[in-house]
């Protein structure tokens, strides 16, 4: 259990450190504010397209593997290999990035899949909790090199960027190695074939996914609400360093600031992943679930208001505050919650759908932000931008419009 909940703090912090922070505002810098949202929501739909249709392929291969562990190690090591590369100019480091974002994302699908590996049906929502609090550990430790290297030691981005990578490896080395599988008995020999086989096997799982109950409603919801949060997660850092800078703060004072808020969003969603994980084992995934999007709508509602209106910098803290616990509280109870759905002996199959309806909301949210703030508003962020969360809380809205008839109770095989 140890190994695999370092591995949750291992992927934050890439996450939040070249996802959500520093790679964003390097595209700020080399770009400049008027374009930035437009390149970089661009950049994270082609890689999230990637891996969108990967991630099912993906899973069927991990239903024939021995073991999963060994796909997690490939896709883990690309990403780090990419990671360094990111900082050697605009062009190249997007390209770059659009790999290390795709193996991050097909590392997280082989993660998801082995927290059977290391619970039981009883405990699982309290060790997924400790995974998502544990992890966001890793947002400090992500954060907290960027402010060192760039505020202290003054060192270029393309540094940092090489010691995130060395950062995400370092933690992640441990899941690698004392990870113990119990092994799949339905373990093929792979070969040239095999990838022809998962792709029949992905057309049988679209068609399955309709012979269990909710389990394709709830992937249709899940596009919505996922597509909203990691799009808001995404940009969050672009966001908040735009509003200081119309607010009066200079350049270097706004990414300052847009650091320190990460700092406390990651610190609430901390002690929330705990929290949550508990709330999961006693009410349920489904509730839970419900009252997260509650608290992300009233969150988008008044970070859009925020954007708009001139009100004191300060507050912007007590908005990061329920982002970091609503945050917390996604991963703990999804992830739950397509378990419950979801029949043992196709855990590795039905990851690799939920999965591909994560990527594809992936791909749709920083497209559909890339679009309405560097398109429609191109030049004018502080228009754009509101918008654009205002959009985001509709679609959280539709999530849970969906949601709302699908059932948590465990799955049972069609026999």
């Amino acid at each position: 259990m140890t190994s695999w909940v370092l591995y949750d703090l291992a992927n934050t912090i890439f996450s939040m450190a070249i996802v959500s922070l520093y790679f964003s505002l390097y595209v700020r810098e080399e770009a400049g504010a008027a374009h930035a949202d437009r390149y970089y929501g661009f950049t994270n739909a082609v890689s999230m397209g990637i891996i969108f249709f990967l991630s099912p392929l993906l899973g069927a291969l991990t239903d024939r593997a021995p073991r999963r562990v060994p796909f997690l190690t490939v896709s883990t090591i690309l990403c780090v290999a990419f990671t360094a590369l990111l900082g050697q100019g605009l062009w190249p480091s997007l390209v770059f990035f659009v790999v290390a974002n795709a193996a991050y994302q097909a590392g997280l699908q082989f993660y998801d899949a082995l927290l059977p590996e290391v619970s039981t049906e009883e405990n699982r929502g309290w060790i997924g909790g400790v995974g998502v609090g544990v992890g966001y550990l890793g947002s400090f430790v992500g954060i907290g090199t960027g402010l060192y290297m760039l505020g202290v030691l003054h060192t270029s981005r393309a540094a940092l960027f090489r010691v995130i990578a060395a950062e995400f490896l370092l933690f992640a080395l441990p899941s690698f190695i004392w990870i113990r599988e119990r092994g799949n008995p339905n373990a093929r020999r792979f070969s040239l074939s095999s990838i022809g086989e998962a792709f029949q096997q992905v057309r049988e799982t679209l068609r399955a996914s309709g012979r269990y109950p909710g389990l394709f409603r709830f992937l249709i919801g899940r596009v919505l609400y996922t597509d909203a949060v990691n799009t808001v997660i995404a940009v969050m850092g672009l966001y908040v360093t735009n509003v200081a800078v119309r607010a009066g703060r200079n350049e270097q004072d706004a990414e300052r600031m847009a650091q320190f808020i990460m700092i406390v969003a990651v610190g609430c969603a901390v002690v929330a992943g705990f929290l949550w994980g508990r709330i999961v084992d006693r009410i349920g995934p489904k509730r839970t679930l419900n009252y997260v999007l509650f608290l992300w709508v009233a969150v988008l509602v008044m970070a859009a208001v925020f954007g708009w209106l001139t009100l004191p910098l300060w507050l912007f803290y007590l908005i990061a505050s329920g982002a970091g616990v609503a945050m917390g509280g996604v991963t703990a109870a999804d992830r739950i919650y397509m378990l419950r759905l979801t029949p043992p002996e196709k855990i590795g199959e039905f990851y690799g759908l939920y999965g591909m309806v994560g990527r594809f909301s992936a791909v749709t949210g920083p497209l559909l932000w890339g679009i309405i703030v560097g398109t429609l508003f191109g030049g004018r962020p502080e228009i754009g931008q509101p918008i654009g969360i205002l959009v985001m809380t509709a679609m959280v809205i539709g999530g849970y419009w969906v949601l709302r008839p699908v059932s948590d109770r465990p799955a049972i095989s069609p026999a």
